[in-house]
């Protein structure tokens, strides 16, 4: 007995050890600094480019849905514009509390002091100015240089807004998971395309719904511990339970083509219009309505073409909205059909 005790007391104490030695070395490795390029992206004073970045803040890039204080961010989905000064936060069980910060160009507690190419970097590569990880809610490394230019000639052009906001804290699983690699800065695949004039082609509709709008992010499935989209592009399955849904477990839908299991299949383009620009009609959905319903008729036409241009794929989703209590199915459908 004394021998099993003695084993039994030098393995926890083993075990002890290797806790705390991931412990320490977790908290030393997760706030490594990255290197990624400064795009030559330079802020414009132009006024056309000036308007066109207002609109995708307020728009498809939906930047205005979270970069503004939690007590006006209903009021922007329903039309007031204000300056980006942030505010929004989002606590996700695991993995932290995320804050939106000030991006106006109050030189204290916003962008003032950043350089064009710090900006563009952000958005093209989730590194800071101070070389860290930005949580991956924007998912803009192949938007167009020309659309980056414009997004940052906007943010250059709002009033300064004092508005110092808290740094995200990152938990204990998000930390190791930096500090092993696992979660890092996505840097684009392909170059990106210098400019890419709008029109209502499925071509630009693509752009629009992978690259500026995000459709592709919310309504293709993820790997919940890694966040990396692994289910069958636009057939939806993700799950979304947090302080904005209020007790509610919402369902992206698919939004393929299927006939028989894809949402819009049968809409024909004035229905899907009314209902993209129709605005919020739940308070607790994740859907940005209050953005897309910006959104003018000819961009709404170049996602409409290229939504119905998909592989049309057959994955049910049972309901999309599950009340208070409801626990929503598991969808495990991956990019190879299983």
């Amino acid at each position: 007995m004394k021998k099993v005790l003695s084993i039994l007391k030098w393995t926890l104490g083993i075990l002890a050890l290797l806790v705390l030695a991931l412990f320490i070395y977790v908290q030393l490795a997760w706030s490594k600094k990255y290197e990624a390029p400064l795009p030559d992206i330079k802020a414009s004073a132009d006024s056309a480019v000036i308007a066109r970045g207002k609109y995708l803040a307020f728009g498809p890039s939906h930047c205005a849905t979270c970069h503004v204080p939690m007590d006006k961010s209903m009021e922007v989905e329903s039309g007031l514009e204000i300056p980006l000064s942030g505010g929004w936060e989002l606590e996700i069980p695991g993995f932290g509390k995320f804050r939106a910060p000030n991006i106006t160009p109050d030189p204290e507690t916003g962008i003032g002091k950043l350089s064009d190419g710090e900006l563009a970097r952000t958005l093209r590569h989730a590194v800071g100015s101070d070389g860290r990880l930005i949580a991956p809610f924007m998912p803009y490394q192949n938007m167009s240089d020309d659309d980056v230019q414009a997004l940052i000639s906007f943010m250059r052009s709002q009033p300064p807004v004092k508005n110092k906001i808290e740094k995200t804290e990152w938990s204990f699983v998000a930390k190791a998971l930096m500090a092993f690699g696992v979660m890092k800065p996505e840097s684009p695949k392909v170059a990106p395309p210098k400019s890419l004039p709008p029109d209502t082609t499925a071509a630009y509709g693509e752009y629009l719904a992978v690259n500026v709008a995000n459709c592709k992010g919310c309504h293709t499935r993820m790997d919940p511990n890694s966040g990396a989209l692994v289910g069958q592009p636009f057939a939806g399955g993700n799950v979304f339970s947090d302080a904005f849904t209020k007790g509610h477990s919402m369902v992206s839908p698919n939004i393929t083509p299927h006939p028989g299991n894809g949402v819009i299949s049968s809409w024909d383009f004035q229905r899907f219009k009314t209902r993209m620009q129709g605005g919020r009609v739940l308070d607790y959905t994740p859907m940005p309505w209050g953005a897309l319903s910006r959104l003018t008729d000819n961009d709404v036409k170049a996602i409409y073409a290229y939504l119905k241009s998909l592989p049309a794929v057959d994955h049910k989703i049972v309901k999309t909205d599950y009340a208070p209590g409801e626990k929503p199915p598991v969808y495990t459908n991956t990019a190879a059909g299983n």
